[in-house]
């Protein structure tokens, strides 16, 4: 976890940001000495999420195909 002050962050936000994606928390002081923690906020979308894919397959041609695994 690394520490920056206010001034540090004013000047190079992109660097504090990197820090607190790569460590999972980064910490702000400020000049009257109070502290802030920075963390990314986890993603919703499942890894899992991902767009489908148009074979151009009737229902009828899929589960032939599901038929015909199953008999091997």
């Amino acid at each position: 976890m690394t520490t920056f002050t206010d001034e540090q962050v004013r000047q190079q936000l992109e660097t504090v940001l990197d820090a607190a994606r790569s460590d999972g928390e980064a910490r702000i002081r400020t000049r009257d000495g109070q502290e802030y923690a920075l963390r990314p906020v986890a993603s919703a979308a499942s890894p899992f999420d991902i767009p489908g894919v148009n074979l151009k397959l009737s229902a009828k041609e899929i589960v032939g195909f599901v038929r015909e695994g199953r008999e091997r």
